[in-house]
């Protein structure tokens, strides 16, 4: 039933009543930007806020500008943490270090950085990878985590999603592939938002051409494929953290309807034992591109309540 729901919702593109989309938008002036160092990386986040801490990790195809609408809904009470991923965004292009074990220490030693000991954890896409290879290592510096709408390597019916079609991009790797993406990164960014969105005007010019931008600097295609080569590593890191036990924090698994779905909580219940599944209406894969209200309010309520 998983993998049927996925096939069906990734390959379709269905038009909706139009909500009002999130365009790109900037952090609040509240927000400073570190560059911090980690182990082979530095890490470009932006901080802002005092209070309990939230970490936000984004995806592929994005930034963490993406969260810039959630951060400047919760930084007056929280301390917001929003890094780009090592090798995408604005943080650097180290050669190594792109399984998601690596990247999870990296958020780690950013928390040292900052002192901070416990925190909450937002994640979308391969930001949701990184966040469960962050909470099992270091389940007590975890107190909640939002998980969104993107599988976990080597759990579930992992086996079987590699082999989908509308997934090829995981596969997409190889000796020529950064010639034949290179001044392309537009056409190559196209098909995901066109083919993973509800509708593909959801995904407005504003935001495709800032984050094409960003995706035809130096190094980030060749970090972006590195991100999907890692994921046999993954799956192998991720069946030990496992064997280790069931995370017990509580989590929230939001699936945007024309996506995962309710597979999205299926798929986090073989890592966890507290979660709360959601479902977004409406939406494709970029949820808070798509349906930036429900999927912000969706978030805070989880947040507030547990």
């Amino acid at each position: 039933m998983m993998i049927r729901q996925l096939l069906v919702a990734m390959g379709c593109l269905l038009a909706v009543s139009a909500p009002s989309f999130a365009r790109v938008q900037e952090f609040p002036r509240a927000f400073h930007i570190e560059e911090i160092k980690t182990n082979g990386a530095t890490i470009h986040v932006r901080i802002g806020g005092t209070g309990p801490t939230i970490v936000m990790l984004h995806g592929f195809g994005d930034t963490g500008d993406m969260w810039a609408p959630l951060a400047a809904s919760l930084v007056r009470d929280h301390t917001i943490i929003v890094p780009d991923l090592r090798g995408m965004g604005l943080s650097s292009h180290p050669e190594t270090g792109y399984d998601k074990k690596t990247q999870a220490q990296d958020v780690a030693q950013i928390l040292d950085r900052l002192k901070i000991q416990k925190a909450d954890v937002v994640t979308h896409d391969i930001g949701n990878m990184v966040g469960y290879a962050f909470v099992a290592q270091y389940p007590d510096r975890v107190t909640r985590w939002v998980v969104m709408d993107a599988p976990l390597p080597g759990i579930g019916p992992w086996d079987e999603i590699l082999r989908s079609p509308a997934l090829w991009h995981f596969n997409f790797r190889g000796p020529d592939v950064e010639r034949l993406v290179k001044g392309r990164e537009r056409i190559y960014l196209d098909r995901f938002w066109n083919e993973l969105s509800a509708t593909p005007k959801s995904i407005d010019e504003e935001t495709r051409r800032h984050y094409a931008a960003l995706y035809a600097r130096p190094g980030a295609m060749h970090s972006a494929f590195n991100q999907f080569a890692a994921f046999s590593q993954d799956a192998i890191d991720n069946q030990a953290f496992l064997a280790k036990g069931k995370l017990t924090m509580p989590i929230l698994a939001i699936g945007a309807d024309k996506s995962f779905g309710p597979a999205m909580a299926s798929d986090v219940r073989f890592v966890a034992t507290d979660v709360t599944e959601l479902v977004i209406s409406n939406s494709g894969h970029w949820l808070m591109e798509e349906q930036p209200t429900a999927t912000m309010a969706a978030i805070r309520d989880f947040l507030a309540k547990h």
